[in-house]
């Protein structure tokens, strides 16, 4: 059966997104690393929740629902810490908490069989639809082409906000449109590492590419690099272990993360006793 395993359509579509997810999540993780805002982005992850849940509610595509929710959330975050002077960390932990629990109210709510959550919640091998996959290759053009358009704004925002605001006076609308990419970003790869474990496919990446390298740019394509390595074999790995997916990519991620700090510190260690 494994020398057959590219006859199967899902097979295909899992790797067509484990490509354009390793994209996606390599430029908007780059992105959420460098800036900090890992726990803004958990909080994005779980209140997203809140839509799957009204989307099954509703009769729409949940993750139409979703995307509509985390970007909600992502910008009532910047609201509520800026114009409420409500602490950020605090608005998030609401909006986390919120999402979650309007998510798990509509679910429940939903009349008829209560739907399987498991390929939500830590993604699923064969729950990568056609719809899936383009969404997530659209995805991947627009963030080339912001990241690519905007490249020394975003560069400026990600390390020096206060010095980007003497290159641009557009930081806030940079922040809020590149905030609502990640909020999509994050939606659209719920599929493939599921809610709980999806924010680790934005920050693993971003880490091990941070190990030997911190120029911006390297640390991008490094990290589509470690993403899709570590997306595609664990696709793989769990395809032939029968286990959840999303789990499978993270735990091969930390796996990556760990060999490669290894060798780094091997490699300077080895170098130092030449010096």
């Amino acid at each position: 059966m494994g020398a057959n395993i590219f006859q199967y359509d899902f097979i295909i579509k899992g790797l067509l997104g484990a490509v354009f997810a390793s994209i996606t999540a390599g430029l908007a993780g780059t992105y959420v690393v460098s800036k900090r805002m890992v726990f803004l982005s958990g909080g994005i992850t779980h209140a997203s929740f809140g839509g799957i849940g009204i989307g099954y509610f509703i009769g729409i595509n949940p993750v139409i629902g979703a995307a509509v929710f985390g970007i909600m959330s992502a910008l009532g975050v910047e609201y509520l810490s800026v114009k409420q002077k409500i602490r950020e960390d605090s608005a998030i932990g609401i909006l986390w908490a919120f999402g979650m629990a309007i998510g798990i109210i509509f679910i429940y709510l939903t009349p008829g069989y209560t739907p399987n959550l498991m390929s939500y919640l830590f993604g699923s091998i064969l729950t990568v639809t056609n719809a899936d996959i383009i969404a997530l290759g659209i995805m991947s053009v627009v963030l080339i082409l912001y990241f690519g358009i905007f490249y020394r704004t975003i560069l400026y925002i990600s390390f020096d906000e206060v010095f980007a605001r003497t290159y641009s006076s557009y930081v806030d609308i940079f922040k809020y449109i590149t905030t609502s990419l990640i909020a999509l970003t994050i939606v659209l790869n719920i599929r493939m590492a599921g809610v709980v474990l999806v924010i680790s496919l934005l920050t693993i990446p971003p880490n091990i590419a941070m190990l030997f390298t911190k120029v911006y740019f390297r640390i991008v394509v490094w990290s589509v690099i470690a993403g899709f390595i570590g997306t595609a074999t664990g696709y793989t790995i769990s395809y032939f272990a029968g286990i959840p997916v999303g789990a499978t990519i993270i735990f091969t991620l930390v796996i990556i993360w760990v060999l490669v700090k290894g060798v780094v510190y091997l490699v300077k260690k080895i170098s130092k006793q030449k010096n």
